[in-house]
């Protein structure tokens, strides 16, 4: 049987996990990474995003390019926590499962389709 391999990369995880710590966060530019000029951009939200900003960007450019972007200095001990929640899920899900950073997983689904229930619905 040819191994299927489900690969989870948690986009926006860095700011996801800050907007569960505050609501107020929410649907608002956000920028988590170093706050000096020559900090980087080391996860930026989908609103800050159509301004051009993005991941591995200096944090002196992001803040050129949006200005009203709210700048967090991310906290590793906050999302290990979360990923560890996140990993825990993955682990009653699927046997067996590879955490590669704190928000990337691959998931080894070979031979899970006999727990996946299919439901058949006429088409139109």
């Amino acid at each position: 049987m040819k191994p299927t391999i489900l690969h989870l990369d948690l986009d926006t995880f860095f700011v996801s996990c800050e907007r569960l710590l505050d609501s107020r966060l929410m649907k608002r530019p956000l920028l988590v990474g170093g706050l000096g000029d020559r900090g980087v951009v080391a996860a930026c939200s989908y609103e800050t995003r159509r301004f051009g900003v993005h991941s591995g960007m200096s944090m002196k450019v992001a803040r050129r390019l949006c200005p009203e972007a709210t700048v967090i200095k991310g906290n590793a001990g906050t999302y290990m926590k979360f990923s560890d929640n996140v990993t825990e899920i993955i682990k009653e899900s699927v046997p067996v499962f590879e955490k590669a950073s704190v928000d990337e997983f691959y998931a080894d689904l070979s031979g899970m389709d006999r727990f996946l229930v299919v439901i058949n619905t006429p088409r139109k």
